[in-house]
């Protein structure tokens, strides 16, 4: 059954999840998921591990997690209503590729980012190499899955502003940006090769473009998505400081 934890299928199904590691599984403990079961490789033995183990050669501790309930959210409108606050949030606007989410979950850990949100065609959380690549983010950001557009209006609606990033932005560096002090600010990171879909952009107030160095310079043709995501959270972090 654990092998199985590496399709999305059985994830589903089942509720549960892996996390692989004795740091992972420590992290796991230490936060409010539910954890069902841990093996350790000293008590199951090597060669049992290393067939539950979505990894080649195994690991020293492996971790059986529930999935949180409220990682769907179906109405964003009343869940933003009623919990209204000023705040900075990452909305992510199908992002396909594990390594990317799970390198932007530790983005938004390192930079206080609580609170993540993406399109229901975004790579699911819990896909191993999604969880890996959070380096334990994962247990401290929450993360829901949700409709982006109607996320963007319910900012607005609470006088916030929704920011994405577009080659025919403004400069970054010289835009008045909201870094959610006061009222809420989602950045808003699209999809790897295809950007921000037309029905998110058609919602956003802000639009951002990260100027290359020297100006004008060709290289390029866009950042990675994780890259993109750490630049622009970092900018938003460096008004928020000095402001």
């Amino acid at each position: 059954m654990v092998r199985s934890l590496s399709e999305k299928k059985f994830r589903d199904r089942t509720g549960l999840f892996i996390a692989e590691g004795e740091k992972m599984a420590d992290e796991a403990v230490r936060s409010g998921f539910k954890v069902e079961k841990i093996y350790r490789r000293e008590e199951i033995g090597d060669a049992t591990m290393r067939r539950i183990s979505a990894t080649t050669s195994g690991t020293p501790a492996l971790a059986v997690i529930r999935k949180p309930l409220d990682i769907n959210i179906e109405d964003i409108s009343e869940h933003f209503r009623s919990n209204k606050r000023a705040g900075l949030f990452l909305a992510l606007d199908t992002i396909r590729d594990p390594g990317n989410l799970g390198t932007i979950l530790r983005i938004a850990d390192w930079f206080g980012i609580d609170t993540v949100f993406a399109s229901h065609g975004t790579v699911d959380l819990f896909n191993p190499k999604v969880v890996q690549a959070t380096m334990g983010a994962i247990f401290r950001v929450k993360f829901h899955y949700t409709d982006i557009p109607q996320l963007c209006r319910a900012v607005r609606e609470n006088g916030g502003d929704a920011y994405g990033t577009f080659l025919d932005g403004k400069d970054i560096y010289r835009c008045s940006l909201n870094p959610g002090l006061e009222r809420p600010s989602v950045i808003i990171i699209g999809n790897e090769s295809e950007g921000i879909s037309p029905e998110v952009e058609a919602e956003v107030t802000g639009r951002l473009f990260i100027p290359s160095y020297p100006a004008g310079s060709t290289g390029s043709e866009s950042l990675n998505a994780a890259v993109a995501t750490a630049i622009t959270v970092a900018e938003f972090r460096r008004i928020a400081e000095y402001k």
